[in-house]
């Protein structure tokens, strides 16, 4: 008899954001898959008995690839387990959930998906930063941090971005910083648009700094942000000084 997988989403950090549900799959599970960006402290809530297989996903140094991940999830149902795929915050969102279902909907196991608190969102609301605001802005994008490098059919989405959305939440885009503020730059956003990058965003290693499109990226290299982080371009971001709520162990505010 062929088990069962579930797909869940961890939360941003904070264990305490993850959902009911996802906490009742890491209970009822026999193997759990997880990722670095899941809190190990979430766990904690497993069966005794439970397998706990980490699959890793460093920045080009990945534990195991996307197909042997997708492999033992397989394998795992196969031998009539119950299986919780653990994922840092959404598992549709840069989740690759999809590829992951489409190979167990293709072998005939059940599966579910279930919904996470987005980093994208979460991250800078304890930050202080709503991603919406009636004054700031109305409209909010979630883009990969790798969007348009190395790539050449990208400019129209630059041009949409710059021009068209006020409050944009970039991914896992540390590393691509300068590519990021130049090309909104370039297609049109203002060099003085405010920007925050927030790192470990919602766990007590939570740092953030602020600074604009033309000196965010030498804002970041003089201070201790790392990855997981997220970048928030938009008016918004000015909010911050304002609302903020959540104590940062280092707090690092910069002038613009």
């Amino acid at each position: 008899m062929k088990g069962k997988v579930y797909l869940v989403g961890a939360g941003p950090g904070d264990p305490k954001l993850i959902t009911l549900k996802g906490l009742e799959c890491i209970q009822i599970a026999d193997v759990i898959v997880y990722d670095r960006l899941a809190n190990p402290a979430l766990l904690d809530h497993k069966k005794e008995e439970a397998e706990l297989i980490y699959c890793g996903k460093l920045p080009d140094n990945h534990t195991l690839r996307q197909e042997a991940i997708n492999q033992l999830l397989v394998e795992k149902a196969m031998e009539g387990k119950m299986v919780t795929r653990l994922k840092g915050g959404d598992p549709c969102v840069f989740g690759r959930v999809g590829e992951e279902a489409e190979t167990l909907a293709a072998n005939g196991i059940e599966y579910e998906i279930v919904p996470g608190v987005t980093s994208g969102i979460a991250v800078p609301a304890y930050a202080g930063i709503p991603v919406t605001h009636r004054e700031y802005g109305s409209t909010f994008a979630m883009v990969t941090g790798h969007m348009g490098v190395d790539k050449d059919d990208s400019e129209e989405k630059w041009k949409a971005l710059a021009r068209g959305i006020d409050t944009i939440s970039f991914y896992m885009g540390v590393a691509n910083l300068p590519h990021i503020c130049s090309q909104l730059m370039k297609y049109g956003r203002s060099p003085q648009t405010p920007v925050a990058v927030i790192s470990w965003g919602t766990t007590a290693q939570q740092l953030t700094v602020i600074g604009t499109l033309d000196n965010i990226q030498e804002i970041v290299e003089g201070s201790e942000i790392t990855n997981p982080a997220i970048i928030i371009v938009g008016e918004v971001v000015a909010i911050r000084e304002k609302i903020k709520w959540f104590r940062e162990n280092k707090e690092a505010l910069s002038t613009s």
